[in-house]
C-alpha cells in the first residue's frame, strides 16, 4: 500500500536524475564546442561560510496556517479588500509596505548606508545594536494565572482539597460533638495541599532553569561581512545593513534581501509555509507580495542548495517570523509517551479507588446504618471514604515523575547534550536501531588529504611538491605544469574560503569556512602554491555547489590574467585560449565523473587519451584507496569555446549548458586521497550500544569500499571481508515467516548468530530494487549493515521501512541531506557542529562527541526504570496495606485498626520524601546490558508490577502489621475473638476508656511497623535484578544514593513526632509505642529484603526460568 505523502519532508528538485524513480529531465548531450571567440561577461563571486545556528524559536503548528492568512492578506490589501481579522490586517498592512523587494539592489545597499564589499563598520554596528536592539524575539506572553493554578491542581491536589474541605464538613457541622482529629486531619490535608502546590513552583523553576542553561550551549552563530572581512558573530548581534554570507544548510538569523545568488541557491520555507519543496532565489522581484517574491530570505528558512549573499533588511520583532509569532499562541503540548504511561497507571488506581468507595459507601447504605446504625456515623463515613481516596493515590508519584525529569534534564546537560523535547528522554529508553551518518558522527569531521594521482602515478602529499620541483629542475617526467593544473582545480573549483584573520598563522592552524572535504583539498591545494595567485588570474562566471545528489561540484572560470593559463592548461591549450573561452572546473565522486572524462593529464602535463588500460588502472587506484577507508575525489577540467554557450552566466538557461558541457569531454586532472579517520571513541561506543540490544547501521553516501573499511575501524562490521554479504544476499523469491516482523532485534540463541551472516554491504542503486520480502530479511536476519552511496531519500526510505518493521529508529547525522530522515526517525539526532537545518529538524543535539549518544540511552532507561521503583515503593503501604484497615472495618465490624490520619502521614509524609529519593537512583550496572523496552508491550505499570507490589510486598506488609497490633492488644486482655463481627459492641469485662487507649496504641504500631518495613522496601525495589551488594547504597561512587538515608530519617522523625509529643497524642488518638515494636518490624522488614535478593538471585541464576518471565 502506497504511504502517505510526508509533508514535512524536504524535496530535492535539481534537474538531475532521480535514481529512485529511474527518470530524467536532462536533455541530450550537447557536443561541445571549439575554442573560438566570444565575449566575455563580468563575474560574480560567491564566498562559502559556515553557520551554526542553533537556538532558533521552536515554531508552532499554526506558523503556516498564520503565514499563508496574512500573505493572502497582503494580496487583500494590495487590491483594497477587506480583511476579516484586525490584528492580521494590521500585520497584513505593515507587509504590505514593505519594498525593499521591489527596490534595485543598488537602491537597497544605499538606503541601507552599507557596501557588498566593506558591510558595515563597527561604529554603523554599535549605532544600530542601540537603535534596533538585539536580534532576539520577544518571549512569548506567559499565562500567569493558569500557570500559578496548576501549581495548586495538577497531580492530584484537586482530590487533596476535596478530601479537605468534606473533612472539614464532617468536623463542622456535622460532627455531633465535633471530633479534635477530624479538625487536626483536615489541617494536615490542607497542609499538604499547599506544600505540594510549593513544591511544584520550586520544580518548574529548577526545570526552566535547566533547560534554559542547556539551550544556551548552542551558539547561534553566522558568518558576516564586516570592514571588508569574513567575521563570525552571534545571530543576536545582526543589525540591519550587514552583509551575510549564506550556504547549503544555513539558517537564516534575520530577512535578508539577496544581492548575489548561485544558480542552483534554494531555501526550504516549510518552516513558515508548510510547503516542502524548496524554492528558487533570485536577485530580482518575483512578486509584489513581500511573502511570496523569491529574492527575500526570511527569517527561520533554510539554505537547501548553493551559496548566496544578502543584506540583512529585519531584524528581531520585524522579522516575518516575528510578526507572525505575534499573532500565534504558544502551542498546546500534548501528552508525551511516558505522561500518558502515567495518567493511565492513574486511571486504573482511581478507578479502583472510585470501586472501593462505592463499595463502603454500598454496604454502609445497605447494610450497616440499617442493621448497626451506630457503629459508622455519616462524619466517620466521610472520614473513611477521603481515607480511602488518600490511601489509594500516591501522592508521591507526581513529585517523583517531576525530579525523575529534572534529574534527567541536568544528565543531559553534563554531557553535552540538548534535548527539545520531554519525548526524547523517553524515546531513547526504546530505540532499537540507530541509523548514523559517517562523516562528521563517526569520524572526526576533520579531513587530510594524504595521496593524490595524476599521470596514473601515485604520490604522497608529503613528497609531491618536491619531486615536481626535484623533477623540474632536472629535466625529468615532471618537466610540466602537470602539478600546477591539479592544485589550480583543487583550490579554485572549492567552495572553501581562508578567514582573513587567520592568514599569518601556519597552514595547518588557518581557518577555513567550508566543509570538511573543500577545507582538506584547499588545503592541499595550499601547500603546493599560493591560492590567492590562483584567484587573481581567474575570475568565476558560473557555480554549481556540491550536492549529496549530484555528488559533484562545477565552477566555470574565465582568466583575468595570462599567467593563470600557464598555471591552470597544457602548453598547447594555453596557447589557443582566449578572452572568452572558459575553463570548466569539475570536482566530486570518481564513479560520476569518469565516465564523462576522454582524457586525462600525463606526467608531461598534456592530455592524453583515456584508454580502456588507463581507466582500468584509475578505477584500481580508487578502489586501493577506498578498501583502505580513504574518501576519494576526482578533479577534472574542461577548456570552452565561447561560441558553445548561447547564453550568459547571469541567464537561467546557463546552468543547463553547462550541465550539458559537462556531461562528456572532461580532461581527468587527478585523483586525491582523503582520510577522515573515525572518532576515537566510536569503537567503544558501538560495542556499548550493541550490547544494549540497539543495531548501529551506518548511511552514508560515500563509496562501497571506503564505508565498509570505515564501519570495520568503527566496530559497525566485525565479520571479515570474505563473509560480508552483498545484495545477491537476499533471495527475492525467498518466503518471509510470518511473525518476521516481530523477531527480536538480535538472532535469538549463538547458534542461530553462528549460522546467520550478519554483515551485509548494501548501495544506493540496489536499495532500489528491494522487495519487501527483501527488506524482511535485510531487517530480520542482518545486524550489521552498512548502506553506501545513498541519497537523501533513499536514508528517508531505510528509516521508514525500519519503522514499517516495528523498530524504533534513532537517526544521527550533521548534513543538509540527513534532514529528510533525521526528521522522520522516532529520534533525530543532530551533532552541534552540523549544519542549521539537521539540527533544527532533529530532536536531540549531541554538543561535543557521539559518545554523549552512550550516556543519553542509559538515562532515557533509568528515567523509566526509577518511575518503576517509585511506584513498586509506593504501592505496599500507601495504598494496599491501608485499604485493609478501613474493609475490616466496614465488612467485619472490626476496630479501624489505622486511624484516617496515620494513614494521611504515610502517604504525604513517610513516603513521599522516600519516593523522590528513588528518582535519584544510579543506572543498574546491567541497565545497557537489557534489550530495549518495546513502546506498547512493556508497560510503566504492568501486571508483573502489581503482582510484586500487591500480591508478594503488599500481602506481607499489611498480614505483618495486622499481627502486630492485634498481637498487642491480645497481651493487653483484648483477644481478637471479641472484636471479629463485633460492630463496637465489646464485652463488659473489658472498660472502653481502656479499649479507647490500647486501640490507639494499636494503630499507632500499625502505623509504626508499616514505616519501619517500608524502610527495608525502599532499599530492596532500587534494584530490579541486581543484589544490594552488586549496587550498594553507600561506598561504591557509580550506586551510590546518599537521599535514600536522609529519606529514612525523615520518617523516623515524622513518626516521633505525630506519636510522642504529648498535646497531639490528645487530639489525634496516637500513643506511644514499645520499644519492642520498633525492633521488631525491623526483622520482618530485613525478612522482606532477604526474600527479594534470593527473588534477584534466582532471576540472575535462571534469566529463563518461570521467576525471571514473572520479575517485575
Amino acid at each position: 500500500m502506497a504511504e502517505p505523502e510526508d509533508k514535512t519532508r524536504i524535496r530535492w528538485d535539481d534537474g538531475i536524475v532521480d535514481v529512485e524513480a529511474g527518470v530524467s529531465n536532462r536533455q541530450t548531450d550537447r557536443s561541445s564546442g571549439g575554442l573560438q571567440r566570444t565575449r566575455s561577461h563580468g563575474s560574480m563571486s560567491i564566498r562559502s561560510i559556515h553557520s551554526n545556528t542553533g537556538g532558533a524559536i521552536d515554531p508552532s503548528a499554526a506558523l503556516p496556517i498564520q503565514y499563508r492568512t496574512i500573505s493572502i492578506d497582503i494580496d487583500d490589501y494590495n487590491r483594497k479588500a477587506d480583511v476579516a481579522k484586525k490584528a492580521q490586517k494590521a500585520a497584513a498592512t505593515d507587509l504590505a509596505d514593505l519594498e525593499w523587494h521591489t527596490l534595485p539592489r543598488d537602491d537597497v545597499i544605499g538606503r541601507l548606508t552599507t557596501s557588498l564589499d566593506q558591510g558595515l563598520s563597527q561604529d554603523q554596528v554599535k549605532r544600530r545594536s542601540v537603535e534596533y536592539g538585539k536580534n532576539t524575539p520577544s518571549p512569548p506572553e506567559t499565562h500567569r494565572f493558569m500557570q500559578f493554578m496548576g501549581y495548586f491542581f495538577k497531580g492530584f491536589g484537586s482530590i487533596l482539597l476535596i478530601g479537605s474541605i468534606l473533612v472539614f464538613v464532617a468536623w463542622k457541622p456535622l460532627g455531633q460533638p465535633p471530633a479534635p482529629a477530624n479538625l487536626a486531619l483536615a489541617i494536615v490535608l490542607l497542609a499538604v495541599f499547599f506544600i505540594q502546590a510549593a513544591f511544584n513552583m520550586w520544580q518548574d523553576w529548577s526545570s526552566s532553569r535547566v533547560m534554559a542553561s542547556i539551550k544556551n550551549m548552542i551558539p547561534e552563530e553566522c558568518h558576516l561581512i564586516r570592514d571588508g572581512v569574513q567575521v563570525s558573530t552571534m545571530a543576536a548581534d545582526v543589525v540591519p545593513g550587514d552583509i551575510l554570507l549564506i550556504k547549503a544548510g544555513n539558517k537564516l538569523p534575520a530577512d535578508v534581501r539577496f544581492l548575489q545568488v548561485s544558480s542552483d541557491a534554494k531555501f526550504d520555507r516549510s518552516i513558515l509555509t508548510g510547503e516542502s519543496v524548496p524554492l528558487a532565489a533570485t536577485v530580482d522581484c518575483t512578486d509584489k507580495n513581500y511573502l511570496e517574491t523569491k529574492n527575500i530570505g526570511l527569517q527561520g528558512t533554510h539554505c537547501s542548495f548553493g551559496t548566496c549573499t544578502g543584506v540583512v533588511v529585519a531584524t528581531g520583532n520585524r522579522t516575518v517570523f516575528g510578526r507572525i509569532a505575534k499573532l500565534t499562541n504558544e502551542p498546546k503540548k500534548g501528552l508525551t509517551p511516558l505522561e500518558r504511561e502515567v495518567l493511565n497507571f492513574v486511571y486504573v488506581i482511581c478507578s479502583i479507588m472510585f470501586v472501593m468507595i462505592v463499595l463502603v459507601v454500598v454496604l454502609w447504605a445497605a447494610w450497616l446504618r440499617t442493621t448497626y446504625p451506630d457503629w459508622i456515623s455519616v462524619p466517620n463515613l466521610i472520614v473513611a471514604c477521603v481515607s480511602v481516596a488518600v490511601a489509594f493515590i500516591p501522592e508521591g508519584l507526581p513529585v517523583a515523575l517531576t525530579a525523575s525529569l529534572t534529574i534527567s534534564a541536568n544528565m543531559m546537560r553534563k554531557n553535552k547534550v540538548l534535548c527539545k523535547s520531554l519525548k526524547t528522554v523517553e524515546t531513547l529508553g526504546s530505540v532499537s536501531v540507530i541509523c548514523s551518518d559517517k562523516t562528521g558522527t563517526l569520524t572526526e569531521n576533520k579531513m587530510i588529504v594524504t595521496d593524490c594521482a595524476f599521470g596514473l602515478q601515485i604520490m604522497s602529499v608529503d613528497n609531491v611538491r618536491d619531486i615536481a620541483i626535484a623533477d623540474h629542475v632536472a629535466g625529468g617526467d615532471f618537466a610540466s605544469n602537470a602539478v600546477d593544473q591539479l592544485r589550480t582545480v583543487a583550490g579554485l573549483c572549492n567552495a572553501g574560503e581562508f578567514d582573513a584573520a587567520t592568514k599569518n598563522l601556519p597552514l595547518a592552524l588557518r581557518k577555513i569556512h567550508g566543509d570538511a572535504t573543500d577545507q582538506a583539498i584547499l588545503r592541499f591545494s595550499e601547500s603546493l602554491g599560493s591560492v590567492a595567485e590562483l584567484k587573481s588570474c581567474w575570475a568565476t562566471k558560473f557555480n554549481l555547489a556540491f550536492n549529496s545528489k549530484n555528488k559533484f561540484m562545477i565552477r566555470v572560470l574565465g582568466f583575468t590574467h595570462p599567467d593563470g593559463l600557464s598555471l591552470a592548461l597544457p602548453s598547447g591549450t594555453a596557447a589557443i585560449f582566449e578572452h572568452g573561452d572558459m575553463l570548466l572546473t569539475m570536482k566530486g565522486a570518481p564513479e560520476i565523473l569518469l565516465e564523462r572524462c576522454t582524457n586525462y593529464t600525463g606526467t608531461s602535463g598534456v592530455a592524453m587519451p583515456l584508454t580502456a588500460e588507463a581507466r582500468a588502472k584509475i578505477n584500481k587506484i580508487k578502489d586501493d584507496w577506498s578498501a583502505q577507508g580513504r574518501r576519494v575525489i576526482l578533479l577534472a577540467h574542461k577548456a570552452v569555446s565561447k561560441t558553445a554557450f548561447r547564453s550568459s552566466p547571469s541567464s537561467s538557461s546557463f546552468e543547463k549548458e553547462v550541465l550539458d558541457q559537462a556531461q562528456t569531454g572532461l580532461t581527468l586532472v587527478g585523483l586525491v586521497a582523503i582520510v577522515d579517520p573515525p572518532r576515537p571513541e566510536i569503537p567503544e561506543v558501538v560495542k556499548t550500544l550493541r550490547a544494549a540490544g540497539i543495531r548501529i547501521f551506518m548511511v552514508t553516501g560515500d563509496f562501497a569500499l571506503t564505508a565498509q573499511a570505515i564501519a570495520r575501524e568503527c566496530g559497525i562490521i566485525t565479520n571479515p571481508n570474505s563473509i560480508v554479504a552483498d545484495v545477491t544476499a537476499l533471495s527475492r523469491d525467498q518466503p518471509v515467516p510470518k511473525n518476521s516482523k516481530e523477531r527480536d532485534h538480535t538472532p535469538s540463541n549463538e547458534s542461530e548468530a553462528d549460522t546467520i551472516p550478519s554483515s551485509i554491504v548494501l548501495t544506493g542503486s540496489d536499495l532500489i530494487t528491494l522487495t519487501d520480502h527483501q527488506w524482511d530479511a535485510l531487517v530480520s536476519s542482518y545486524n550489521e549493515v552498512v548502506f553506501a552511496r545513498t541519497t537523501p531519500e533513499q536514508k528517508l526510505r531505510i528509516v521508514r521501512e525500519l519503522q514499517a518493521r516495528g523498530h524504533v529508529v534513532g537517526m544521527t547525522g550533521d548534513g543538509v541531506n540527513d534532514a529528510p530522515a533525521l526528521r522522520a526517525a522516532d529520534i533525530g539526532i543532530a551533532i552541534g557542529g552540523g549544519s542549521d537545518i539537521a539540527v533544527e529538524a532533529a530532536d536531540m543535539v549531541l554538543l561535543e562527541s557521539f559518545s554523549s549518544v552512550v550516556e543519553a540511552v542509559r538515562f532515557g532507561r533509568v528515567l523509566f526504570d526509577n518511575l518503576k521503583k517509585t511506584i513498586a515503593y509506593l504501592l505496599p503501604a500507601g495504598s494496599f496495606s491501608e485499604f485493609w484497615p478501613i474493609m475490616t472495618n466496614v465488612a467485619f465490624g472490626l476496630p479501624q485498626i489505622l486511624s484516617s490520619f496515620l494513614m494521611i502521614i504515610i502517604c504525604c509524609f513517610t513516603d513521599c520524601l522516600a519516593a523522590t529519593a528513588l528518582a535519584y537512583e544510579a543506572p543498574e550496572a546491567d541497565v545497557l546490558l537489557r534489550p530495549p523496552r518495546k513502546v506498547g508491550v512493556d508497560r510503566l505499570v504492568d501486571w508483573k508490577l502489581i503482582v510484586q507490589s500487591y500480591g508478594f510486598v503488599g500481602v506481607f506488609e499489611t498480614v505483618v502489621s495486622f499481627a502486630m497490633s492485634y498481637w498487642y492488644l491480645e497481651r493487653n486482655g483484648i483477644p481478637f475473638h471479641v472484636l471479629w463481627f463485633s460492630f463496637g459492641k465489646l464485652p463488659e469485662s473489658i472498660d472502653a476508656g481502656f479499649y479507647a487507649q490500647k486501640l490507639n496504641e494499636a494503630s499507632s504500631i500499625y502505623f509504626v511497623t508499616l514505616v519501619v518495613i517500608q524502610w527495608f522496601n525502599l532499599l530492596a525495589v532500587r534494584t530490579r535484578r541486581l543484589s544490594i551488594f552488586q549496587h550498594p547504597p553507600l561506598f561504591n561512587k557509580a550506586t551510590r544514593n546518599y537521599y535514600l538515608f536522609p529519606a529514612i530519617l525523615f520518617a523516623l522523625v515524622m513518626a516521633f513526632f505525630w506519636l510522642y509529643i504529648p498535646s497531639l497524642q490528645t487530639v489525634l488518638g496516637t500513643a506511644e509505642v514499645p520499644v519492642e515494636y520498633w525492633f521488631l518490624p525491623m526483622s520482618f522488614g530485613l525478612g522482606i529484603l532477604l526474600l527479594d535478593e534470593a527473588r534477584k538471585f534466582v532471576v540472575r541464576k535462571y534469566p529463563k526460568g518461570v521467576v525471571a518471565r514473572v520479575a517485575w
